[in-house]
C-alpha cells in the first residue's frame, strides 16, 4: 500500500513552461509510446506508482522529452529514426549531446515502463494480494546459473539501485554470444548498448577514484562490466560497436531518477523506505515474460 509522505508540488507546470516556446515551431514526428497494460493512467501502476506519480514519471515526463527531441531532430537526418536509432548515431558526436541525452532518456524511460505488469488478485484468494507474474522455467535457471539464485539476483538489483549516487538506470543484460547475464549500471542519460557505448556512463564520478578500485569494489566492478567494453570507454572508432566489446542486449532495467520514486515512496531509512523501497517493489511488479521474450527472440519453449 503506497501512502505518501511528501507532498511535492505537481512539476507538469514546470516542464510545460520550458516547453511553450517550443510549440509551433516544429512537427510532432515523434510521439509518446502507448503503454497498453495500463489503460487508466489515474489507476497508476498497481503495487508501485499512485496516479500522481505515474503521471509525474510517465505521462508529463515522457511529454517533455518527446517534445524536445521533437524540437532538436525537425528538419534533421533523425528527424524520422526511432529514439533507439538516433542514441546509437549520436553518441559519438559532442555537437549532439542534447539530441543524444533526450533520445536516450525516452528510450530507456520507455523501457523501464514497458517492462511493468499490471499485477492483479487472484479471485479465489483475494486476501494473498497482487500476485506477481511468474518467471519461466527457462530463464530462471538461466538466471540461477549466473547468479547462483533468484533472490541473489533480487538483492544485487536492489541494492545497486539504492547505493547508485545520482540518477540513472539499472540494467539486466545479457551477452548476446556468450548468452551469460549481467548487471550493467549507467548514470543520467547513459545506455547500455555497444554501438553507443562511448555514452555508457557507467561509472558515477562523485564516488569513482582512490580506493574504490581496490579490493572488493574493484571485483565488483570487473563482475559486473566484464564483457560489454567498459574498459574501452573514451576511446573513439569507426566501427559501429564498441572496440573489442560484446553485444549486450537489454532485458530490464529500474529507473532510479528521483522523479520516478521520490513522490510515493519518500526519502530516507524512515518511513516507507524511499528508494530502496521502491526497487523493492518493482522488482514484485516486473513482467518476466517480457524479458523471456528479450533474452530468447526466437521461439524457444518456456
Amino acid at each position: 500500500m503506497l501512502r505518501p509522505r511528501l507532498r511535492i508540488p505537481r512539476v507538469g507546470s514546470l516542464l510545460r513552461r520550458t516547453a511553450t516556446p517550443l510549440q509551433g515551431q516544429f512537427r510532432s514526428i515523434h510521439a509518446v509510446p502507448n503503454l497498453g497494460q495500463f489503460p487508466r493512467p489515474e489507476d497508476g501502476v498497481p503495487g508501485l506508482l499512485s496516479g500522481d506519480g505515474f503521471d509525474i514519471a510517465w505521462t508529463q515526463y515522457m511529454d517533455f522529452v518527446v517534445e524536445k527531441l521533437n524540437a532538436l531532430t525537425a528538419g534533421t537526418e533523425f528527424e524520422h529514426k526511432e529514439p533507439l536509432q538516433i542514441l546509437k548515431e549520436t553518441a559519438r558526436q559532442p555537437r549532439d549531446a542534447p539530441t543524444f541525452n533526450y533520445a536516450s532518456m525516452a528510450h530507456n524511460n520507455a523501457f523501464f515502463f514497458e517492462q511493468l505488469a499490471r499485477l492483479g488478485e487472484d479471485p479465489a484468494n483475494p486476501e494473498a494480494g497482487l500476485q506477481p507474474v511468474p518467471v519461466p522455467e527457462k530463464l530462471r535457471l538461466d538466471l540461477e546459473r549466473d547468479f547462483s539464485s533468484m533472490e541473489t539476483l533480487r538483492r544485487e538489483m536492489i541494492i545497486t539501485a539504492d547505493v547508485m549516487f545520482g540518477p540513472g538506470f539499472v540494467w539486466l543484460v545479457k551477452l548476446g554470444r556468450q548468452s551469460q547475464f549481467r548487471i550493467l549500471t549507467t548514470y543520467l542519460a547513459g545506455t547500455p548498448y555497444t554501438a553507443a557505448h562511448w555514452r555508457r556512463q557507467g561509472v558515477d564520478m562523485n564516488n569513482h577514484g582512490g580506493g574504490l578500485t581496490d579490493g572488493v569494489a574493484r571485483e565488483f566492478l570487473d563482475r559486473t562490466q566484464v564483457g560489454v567494453g567498459a574498459g574501452h570507454v573514451g576511446r573513439f572508432d569507426n566501427n559501429a560497436s564498441a572496440p573489442g566489446g560484446t553485444e549486450v542486449i537489454p532485458l530490464l532495467c529500474i529507473n532510479t531518477w528521483e522523479h520516478v520514486w521520490l513522490r510515493d515512496w519518500g526519502i530516507g531509512a524512515g518511513g516507507i523506505g524511499g528508494k530502496r523501497a521502491f526497487a523493492s517493489a518493482w522488482w514484485e511488479c516486473i513482467d518476466w515474460d517480457k524479458v523471456y521474450n528479450l533474452a530468447y527472440p526466437s521461439p524457444t519453449f518456456k
